[in-house]
């Protein structure tokens, strides 16, 4: 399975953007695909996920109410509109695959395939 992210790129804050990821390869037996982000100086953190064939979407207490994920199953793709943008939200984001059923979806080590990550950077 591979994982291809785009769509980060500078924005003022209060401002809009929207990520994307593709998987290509094996992705019949996705469970689950997500977002992860990592700071400059920080560990990888949590943001959002989506269960695949469910739509259940979870996400951090940090983005919940800004952020939304979304899938297509069609494309095999999710995305993740990200609106009222703050700095504190300046992090390489990764989107990561599932491929089995997993308990705990915020932890980044249940997720068997990364994204090579996009860079946002939020300007004050």
């Amino acid at each position: 399975v591979q994982l291809q992210a785009s769509g980060g790129g500078l924005v003022q804050a209060g401002g809009s953007l929207r990520l994307s990821c593709v998987a290509s390869g094996r992705t019949f037996t996705t469970y689950a695909m997500g977002w992860f982000r990592q700071a400059p100086g920080k560990e990888r953190e949590f943001v959002a996920t989506i269960r695949w064939n469910a739509g259940t979407t979870y996400y951090a207490d940090s983005v919940k109410d800004r952020f939304t994920i979304s899938r297509d199953n069609a494309k095999n793709t999710i995305y993740l509109q990200m609106n009222s943008l703050n700095p504190e939200d300046t992090a390489l984001y990764y989107c990561a695959l599932a491929s089995k059923w997993v308990a705990q979806l915020r932890l980044s080590g249940e997720y068997d395939y990364w994204g090579q990550g996009t860079l946002v950077t939020v300007s004050s």
